[in-house]
């Protein structure tokens, strides 16, 4: 053997034992080595079958349907629009700045900052800093919470928060928890601890401003559990805004257009609602409202075939028997053209909000 197939036999073979008197020293680490060996087989034979017991000790369907629930219900793994640097808002929107929220640990959440349009030469160039402390310049604020799927660039979302900015209001757009660039899994009780997180950190800096928790779709569940926390902390919303809400998630995902065809399916809607219950999703806005004592303002369009309108009736009477100031509670319908997200495109929606606003913080 030269010393060439020396060199490869050292690589394959384990080295001897070391030289100096530590022969006895050696073989024990190798006999300890070797009486280990069997124990972290053991260990793993036990890891893996534990495992397959949890696995095996659930059907299929429970397996499946929690994960295929939260994708239908939050819908954030679909994060368009797509290729959008959400660390550039004035890409999208002029005079708004990014940050990030820490709501706990693990869990940062994105956020756009839009100041009102008149102050849009002002705003120019200003850093964060400058945002916050504007907060108190008394201009409303709308902490903005947005529906399932895409991210707070979307551009139905973009559109309000113009029409909100030019309207004088100071708009907070969250992506809650697992939406855009937020981090962590969305839950019902996470996204509820998000908007109050949000409502908390800007109330702290907007002095006698008020400020106003507006949601869209599954952002009204998000909004109502969130005023009904605060309202129990004895810290009641300044004013709520909800648009196209529905009574409770149970009814509203029975209804959602994407599932219908799936109604039909032997055991489908009891299996269904038996996972909406075990990941705890209810978003009920019908039990919510009985506990409010904030101004409430129900926005719903006549043709919206996502949340239909029969929705929000029902939780304004709802809503309406409910509150003891009668007049803290409003609803306005708006005619054909504007379906589930385009309120926003309606010439009288600023009108309506201000309107209501006013009266109720004069």
């Amino acid at each position: 053997m030269d010393a060439q197939d020396c060199q490869a036999a050292a690589t394959l073979e384990p080295p001897g034992p070391p030289a100096h008197g530590c022969v006895a020293a050696w073989w024990d680490m190798v006999d300890r080595n070797l009486r280990s060996f069997p124990h972290s087989c053991s260990t793993l034979g036990r890891k893996i079958a534990a495992l397959y017991d949890s696995f095996t000790s659930k059907s299929l369907k429970e397996h499946v349907f929690p994960p295929l629930i939260d994708m239908l219900i939050y819908f954030n793994f679909f994060k368009a629009p797509f290729l959008v640097d959400l660390k550039k808002p004035e890409l999208k929107i002029p005079h708004t700045v990014n940050f990030y929220l820490r709501v706990e640990p693990g869990v940062m959440l994105g956020i756009w900052h839009t100041v009102p349009s008149c102050r849009e030469e002002e705003a120019k160039g200003k850093d964060r800093c400058w945002y916050e402390a504007a907060l108190r310049d008394g201009n409303p604020i709308v902490v903005y919470l947005h529906g399932s799927a895409e991210h707070r660039a979307a551009s139905h979302r973009l559109k309000l928060v113009k029409v909100l900015s030019d309207g004088g209001f100071h708009v907070l757009s969250v992506d809650y928890r697992g939406f855009g660039d937020s981090t962590g899994k969305p839950t019902e009780e996470g996204l509820t601890t998000d908007a109050i997180r949000v409502y908390e950190w800007t109330k702290a800096r907007s002095g006698i401003t008020p400020v106003c928790l507006w949601g869209h779709s599954l952002g009204t569940g998000v909004a109502t559990n969130a005023a009904k926390v605060l309202e129990e902390k004895g810290c009641p919303v300044d004013a709520i805004v909800l648009e196209a809400p529905f009574t409770n998630m149970w009814v509203a995902s029975i209804n959602y257009p994407l599932l219908k065809i799936y109604r039909n399916i032997p055991g489908f809607l009891r299996t269904f609602m038996d996972a909406m219950r075990k990941d705890k999703i209810v978003f009920p806005n019908d039990e919510n409202v009985k506990f409010l004592s904030s101004p409430l303002l129900i926005l719903h369009g006549e043709d919206d075939r996502t949340v239909p309108l029969e929705y929000g009736k029902k939780l304004y009477e709802i809503a309406h028997n409910a509150y003891r100031n009668k007049e803290r509670v409003k609803m306005v319908i708006f005619p054909p053209g504007f379906q589930h997200n385009l309120l926003c495109k309606s010439p009288t929606l600023l009108i309506t909000v201000r309107d209501f606003l006013s009266k109720q913080w004069s």
